[in-house]
């Protein structure tokens, strides 16, 4: 069986993307990578299963990429994002017309990250 499929997201500011998905979505760093002092960093950030890297390297990939995520109890986790009152993101919970509620939001960099639950 194949491994999971890990999305890179291009990012420009360390504490941008910390406040973003650590503070306002719950991810967790799981380590991060310098090669040495005021060089790009390259990090990895967890929530539950889901894995996404992050980095500041100008080659590993491009801004303004978009990821569909399957999270369970997405209401659930709509109010727990709308109650953090994130001063960026007002995100709606959404029925999508291919059978699906979902939460979308774009981070900082232009990324954007759709989270759906089926119905």
């Amino acid at each position: 069986m194949p491994s999971p499929i890990i999305p890179i997201f291009r990012i420009f500011d360390y504490q941008k993307a910390v406040a973003f998905y650590v503070d306002w979505l719950g991810f967790s760093i799981a380590w991060e990578h310098r090669f040495e002092e005021n060089f790009p960093i390259y990090l990895e950030i967890t929530k539950g299963d889901l894995r996404l890297h992050l980095s500041e390297h100008h080659g590993d990939c491009c801004p303004g990429s978009k990821v569909l995520i399957e999270y369970p109890q997405l209401a659930a986790f709509h109010q727990e994002l709308t109650a953090k009152n994130y001063t960026y993101m007002k995100p709606g919970l959404h029925e999508a017309f291919w059978g699906a509620w979902t939460v979308n939001v774009t981070d900082p960099f232009g990324n954007r990250l759709e989270f759906f639950e089926r119905k």
